[in-house]
C-alpha cells in the first residue's frame, strides 16, 4: 500500500492544454516565449509548493530564466531548484551550476540516492544487488532487472531510475512539492512529443503525487538557442553587446566563459548533456553554429540510444 499524500485538491490547471500541438503551431520566438510565461504564471499562482528541475543544461536554464522572469514581475519568490546529482556529471557542469546557483542566487536542493553503497564504489563498477538498500533493491525489480549485480552507471534503465528519478522522488517527498518545472520538449524526444504543458503524476503507486509543468514544449533546438543568446545571456550579463551571438569560446566580446549562463560543454561541441560517460560532442563547433535541423540532438546519449526513454518515463523519468 502506497504512503504518499494525495494530491492536492488545490490545484485546478487544464491538464489537455497543449494536447496535439507542436513546435509549428507556436512560429515565431515571441509567441513561443509567451506562452512559456503564460505557463509558468499560471503555475505560481496554483501550485504553493513548486520547485524548478535544473540540470545545468540549455533546457532547464531557459525555463529557470522564465521563472526567474515572472517571479520578478509578480513579486514572487523563485522556487527551489532540484539538481540530481547522479554521481556522473562532467566537473563543468558541477561547477558551473554551483557558480550561477550562489550568483544569481538560488535555493538549491541536491537530490541524490543516498544508498550506502553508491559512496564504496565508483561509477562504473559492478554493485552486488545484495549490498543495495532493502528499498532500491524494490525499486531494481520495478524495472524488470535480472541479475546479482548492478552495474553502477545512470546510462541503463536500472541505473537512470535509482539515480535519477528514486532521487527525485525522495526530494519531491521530502520538500512536499506539488508542482515541478521541467525542461522537456516536444522535438526532443518521440516519447516526449505527445506531453502537455501541465501533467499530471498522481499514481500513488508509482511517485509521490505532483504535476510536471512544461513551458518550452513549444520550442525547438533552433528557438532555444535563439532565446538564450537574444534574452538569457543578455538579462544576465551586463553589458553583453545586443545580437552578439559568440562562434567560440574566445568570441565573448571581453568576457570570459565563467561570465555567461551558458554550460560550458556546449562551447566544446555538445549538444544534449547527460553522463559524463554517456555523451558525446556531436561536432568541434559550438552547440548553436552547428547543422540543428539536419542532425539529431540526443544522438550522443547512450540512454537514448537503449530506447529505454518511454520505460523510464511511466517509472516517474522526465
Amino acid at each position: 500500500m502506497s504512503t504518499h499524500r494525495p494530491f492536492p485538491e488545490y490545484v485546478t490547471v487544464d491538464y489537455g492544454l497543449g494536447r496535439g500541438e507542436s513546435a509549428a503551431d507556436y512560429p515565431a520566438l515571441e509567441a513561443k516565449l509567451e506562452r512559456g510565461v503564460e505557463v509558468v504564471r499560471r503555475a505560481l499562482s496554483q501550485y504553493e509548493r513548486p520547485a524548478v528541475m535544473w540540470t545545468g543544461g540549455k533546457d532547464s536554464s531557459l525555463v529557470l530564466y522564465l521563472v526567474q522572469q515572472v517571479c520578478a514581475e509578480d513579486d514572487h519568490e523563485v522556487p527551489p531548484v532540484v539538481f540530481i546529482d547522479h554521481h556522473q556529471h562532467f566537473p563543468e557542469v558541477l561547477a558551473f551550476v554551483e557558480r550561477w546557483a550562489d550568483r544569481w542566487p538560488l535555493d538549491l536542493v541536491y537530490a541524490r540516492n543516498a544508498d550506502p553503497a553508491f559512496d564504496q564504489y565508483e561509477p562504473g563498477d559492478d554493485i552486488p544487488v545484495a549490498e543495495l538498500t532493502a528499498r532500491n533493491q524494490r525499486e531494481l525489480a520495478r524495472t524488470e532487472f535480472e541479475g546479482d549485480t548492478f552495474r553502477f552507471t545512470a546510462d541503463s534503465l536500472g541505473g537512470n531510475h535509482l539515480l535519477k528519478t528514486v532521487a527525485l522522488n525522495d526530494a519531491i517527498t521530502e520538500h512536499e512539492f506539488d508542482g515541478i518545472f521541467s525542461g522537456v520538449r516536444w522535438d526532443e524526444q518521440e516519447a516526449r512529443a505527445n506531453e502537455t504543458f501541465f501533467s499530471p503524476r498522481h499514481d500513488t503507486e508509482k511517485y509521490p503525487p505532483h504535476d510536471r509543468v512544461h513551458p518550452i514544449l513549444q520550442f525547438d533546438e533552433r528557438a532555444l538557442w535563439d532565446a538564450m543568446w537574444g534574452f538569457v545571456v543578455p538579462d544576465a550579463v551586463e553589458g553583453w553587446p545586443e545580437g552578439h551571438i559568440p562562434e567560440s569560446a574566445e568570441d565573448l566580446a571581453g568576457f570570459s566563459a565563467e561570465d555567461l549562463p551558458v554550460s560550458p560543454k556546449y562551447f566544446e561541441g555538445f549538444r544534449s548533456l547527460g553522463t559524463e560517460a554517456g555523451s558525446a560532442k556531436s561536432s568541434d563547433a559550438p552547440a548553436w553554429l552547428q547543422d540543428l535541423e539536419g542532425t539529431t540532438e540526443r544522438e550522443g546519449r547512450a540512454q537514448d540510444k537503449e530506447g529505454l526513454m518511454e520505460r523510464l518515463r511511466d517509472l516517474g523519468y522526465m
